[in-house]
């Protein structure tokens, strides 16, 4: 199964400017899995310490969100993953 991940402008410069990454899962989880294989220095910006992703990373499933289920919501061969970073000010 094959799945689209849309790189986002923030981590293009750890991916050598790559714009999408073709990978492999079950779960939005799996893709994210394989897509840090893929370049391991983006897992500083997608997950915590502990493994979790991060509060300000948003995910989206053919552009619907994946929220609250996020890493756990399931995704078929050829869907494309968006990854969003929430900014908030104040």
């Amino acid at each position: 199964m094959s799945v689209q991940i849309d790189i986002p402008p923030l981590l293009r410069h750890l991916t050598d400017g790559a714009t999408t990454a073709k990978v492999k899962g079950s779960t939005v989880g799996d893709c994210l899995n394989h897509f840090v294989g893929q370049y391991p220095r983006t897992k500083k910006l997608l997950f915590d310490k502990d493994g979790k992703l991060l509060r300000y990373v948003e995910v989206y499933v053919n552009k619907v969100t994946t929220y609250p289920e996020e890493t756990a919501a399931p995704v078929n061969d050829g869907d494309e993953i968006s990854i969003v970073y929430v900014i908030a000010g104040g």
